[in-house]
């Protein structure tokens, strides 16, 4: 059985973009999605020169064909509420859209994939993270 993968809204910028040496998954990877990895691509997509609008929806379109996208639910939600408690205790301030996906990544069991070193997921308690590059072996995997 494959890995069980959230991906970041980076992942799906840079496979737009063709860039599908930066990550690949395996065959027999689990992929998903955050509702908020899709909000920040469409709001990209919203925010888009009209002539790269269809291009983009296209792709997006294509993608949640074979990507499930997971819910904001109650469970995300504590999730949520506990990680920015947590932040907030020790000082140290994230974006709210990278604590719901880490949220997400935490309750289903994720290991989130991004390619975000700024928001140091990997700092958050719970979070498994995979941070691929051109010079990592995943980018190849």
């Amino acid at each position: 059985m494959g890995r069980r993968l959230l991906l970041d809204t980076g992942i799906l910028i840079s496979w737009e973009r063709n860039r599908q040496d930066r990550f690949s998954p395996r065959p027999d990877d689990d992929l998903c999605l955050s509702m908020i990895a899709v909000s920040e691509f469409m709001t990209g997509l919203a925010l888009a020169a009209p002539e790269q609008q269809p291009r983009l929806q296209t792709f997006i379109d294509r993608l949640l064909e074979v990507v499930p996208v997971l819910p904001f639910d109650e469970e995300i939600l504590d999730a949520h509420v506990s990680l920015r408690a947590w932040v907030i205790r020790h000082g140290q301030p994230r974006g709210q859209h990278d604590l719901i996906i880490a949220a997400t990544a935490i309750t289903t069991g994720r290991t989130l994939v991004t390619l975000d070193h700024k928001a140091r997921f990997e700092e958050l308690p719970g979070v498994r993270v995979i941070y691929p590059d051109v010079s990592s072996p995943l980018a190849q995997a």
